[in-house]
């Protein structure tokens, strides 16, 4: 576990406030992205994700885009989206834009598939929501017919009900690596897991409430589907906000405002109401809330990633209005602190077994 765990971070390009506590613009919502990976890149991060959204609290709706950026100005950190709305995409062009990508960043591209909680972009593209499942299904089918042909002399020929058929058909450009690091993100539905135990891909849990450990039927529903469909296992990784600062009262002080503020803007399209810091408070010492001084952040990875068996862990660090020197501070002490200590209790722990 101490050698195989990877530690990402992932930002939806949150909209943060300024110093007199207005929202920045967009554009440089985006530049401050680019340079949050530059440092979680200098400082040990495993992986950066960008996620997909077509609305005003949020800057990012091309993710590739951004990444492509990162990818110009880092050198080892992997980057990927987190997730990308596959239902609502083109997944030739979806391919074509993460090799592109993975051009950029000599191999590093990754791609994480997902329906999205989010349904903006269904009416923005033209699609109706009654096919929310058949779309995905339809999409993934393609991209996956796409990772395992393209480059190959035959190419790709595949058919399905959403677009003409495709008769040795190759995509460009090809991944420089071999093929595309693809996860499918899963929120919380069976069919998902099994689904991405069908296509042999790895599976990235979403687990953004309640106690961490209630997911290991997931984990264990995907092991089985594997050996039932005679493929491969392949890593499951956990998506879980956090936030990390010097001690465990200065992260709740810096983070809990912000949180709740982007918590209850969406809870209330949602139905859900204001949170509270009761709930706050469970979520921090009982849920899927990693905030805390380095210390008790790396714990609670560590127990997470030993109760799920995963081989990845991303921390979304960002927190609707939370100010982008906040976020800074946060990924410093994630690379140096978090990640280095998470490894360090791993380690102690199998030398004991």
């Amino acid at each position: 576990m101490a050698q195989l765990l990877e530690l990402g971070l992932d930002t939806f390009g949150d909209v943060t406030s300024g110093a007199d506590g207005t929202p920045l613009p967009h554009a440089q919502v985006i530049r401050d992205l680019v340079e949050e990976a530059v440092l979680a890149d200098e400082v040990g991060v495993d992986f950066i994700g960008v996620g997909e959204h077509h609305r005003d609290d949020f800057a990012v709706s091309a993710p590739e885009v951004v990444l492509a950026g990162m990818a110009t100005r880092t050198k080892r950190i992997r980057l990927g989206s987190a997730v990308t709305v596959l239902s609502s995409d083109d997944p030739i062009r979806v391919f074509q834009r993460f090799a592109t990508v993975d051009a950029l960043s000599n191999g590093r591209a990754e791609v994480i598939l997902g329906r999205g909680s989010f349904t903006e972009s269904f009416p923005l593209f033209g699609f109706d929501l009654k096919d929310y499942e058949t779309l995905f299904t339809g999409k993934l089918d393609l991209f996956a017919a796409l990772l395992r042909g393209n480059g190959t002399a035959e190419g790709i020929t595949w058919e399905g009900e959403l677009r003409p058929p495709l008769n040795r058909q190759h995509v460009y450009p090809l991944v420089e690596t071999g093929t595309l690091k693809t996860w499918i993100g899963v929120g919380g539905s069976p069919e998902s897991v099994v689904r991405a135990a069908r296509y042999g891909l790895p599976l990235m849990l979403a687990i953004i409430g309640g106690e961490p450990g209630r997911f290991a039927p997931y984990v264990d529903l995907y092991h089985r589907a594997v050996a039932q469909l005679g493929e491969t296992a392949q890593p499951i990784g956990v998506h879980s906000p956090g936030y990390v600062a010097e001690t465990d009262e200065q992260a709740r002080e810096e983070f809990f405002a912000d949180y709740k503020r982007m918590r209850d803007r969406i809870g209330a399209e949602r139905g859900w109401p204001p949170m509270g810091r009761d709930e706050f408070e469970r979520e921090v010492t009982r849920g899927s809330l990693y905030l805390g001084s380095p210390e008790t952040v790396a714990q609670k990875i560590a127990r997470t990633a030993k109760a799920l068996g995963i081989g990845r862990f991303d921390m979304k660090y960002s927190a609707g209005p939370l100010a982008h020197e906040k976020a800074l501070k946060c990924i410093e002490l994630y690379g140096t602190r978090v990640i280095p200590r998470v490894r360090e209790i791993l380690a102690e722990e199998k030398v004991e077994a």
